[in-house]
């Protein structure tokens, strides 16, 4: 019925393993045998696509495959700080490839800690489920898609989508290729947040999103409280994420850094990290602070 989706080039394997990880911590072992693993990669090497194939049979999933794609041609970098093109792969999934009724895309960067499989019951047909992003709430009142609301006044106050974690009728992932696709062609000028501005403007103008319970995608904001204070100007809620279901480590302090602070939620995630990474037989060493800016997403 379900396959879980992911894009993991070479600067991802490893947190890819532990979101992996973090989804079969989440999902009863029955459940896991019925569910499929489903990888997109740019650049991952043969053996560490066969490392990712025996972990996710040692975690119990029931399929996996695994396949190289490139991004579109048409994919629009307006924000290159800490990303790369790669996270264009979210759109390159098809419905042969998917194998399943339903996909649950999943960024790398994420640490699942309980059942987000929930949602599908009242996703509706032809519609894309997604939770409203915490820094870029609506539009017209965020940094997102900057020019549009000059253009279209009328969508001011729409929710903005994350694209971090993704629900979705397999069958309609062509119609989401293609829509993204026509957004880029048309809207270009209004990127900001490359590929997730570019969903954003496809929703808005089919009237295809579907938001989603906010625990399902919150943001761990304790990192940037580290470094100062504006999140508490953006985000109206405390640090605290003992409610969710899912933590999203959005922005450049990737958990598995050694210049990440150490918060509670960071924490957790390395010793999910740890875990992971000795079932793999991989080293569990932090990755030095000063790649930071290389291995952000």
């Amino acid at each position: 019925m379900l396959a879980f989706g992911l894009c993991v080039d070479r600067r991802y394997f490893d947190p890819g393993l532990v979101t992996l990880a973090s989804i079969a911590d989440a999902t009863p072992h029955q459940a896991r045998r019925a569910t499929a693993v489903r990888v997109l990669s740019s650049d991952l090497s043969r053996s560490e696509a066969t490392v990712m194939a025996r972990f996710a049979r040692r975690l119990g999933f029931g399929s996996f495959d695994l396949r190289w794609a490139r991004p579109t041609r048409s994919a629009v970098m307006a924000d290159t700080a800490y990303i790369s093109v790669a996270t264009y792969l979210r759109f390159a999934f098809t419905a042969e490839f998917v194998a399943r009724p339903y996909l649950i895309y999943i960024d790398a960067d994420v640490l699942v800690r309980g059942d987000i499989t929930s949602e599908l019951a009242s996703l509706g047909k032809s519609r894309l489920g997604g939770v409203v992003d915490e820094f870029n709430a609506a539009i017209g009142s965020c940094p997102a898609l900057p020019g549009l609301v000059s253009d279209r006044p009328e969508l001011v106050g729409r929710p903005y989508l994350n694209a971090g974690v993704l629900w979705l009728h397999a069958s309609g992932l062509g119609t989401v290729q293609r829509g993204v696709e026509a957004a880029l062609r048309d809207g270009a000028r209004y990127i900001l947040h490359n590929d997730q501005d570019a969903l954003n403007l496809w929703l808005l103008e089919s009237g295809s999103g579907q938001a989603m319970s906010a625990q399902f995608n919150r943001f761990e904001i304790a990192r940037f409280l580290e470094f100062g204070d504006w999140t508490r100007r953006v985000v109206p809620r405390g640090p605290s994420n003992s409610d969710a279901a899912l933590i999203h480590f959005v922005g450049a302090h990737k958990p598995w850094l050694s210049s990440c602070p150490a918060t509670e939620d960071v924490r957790e995630y390395r010793a999910v990290r740890r875990r992971a990474l000795r079932l793999a037989g991989r080293d569990d060493a932090l990755v030095s602070g000063a790649t930071a800016r290389h291995e952000g997403r």
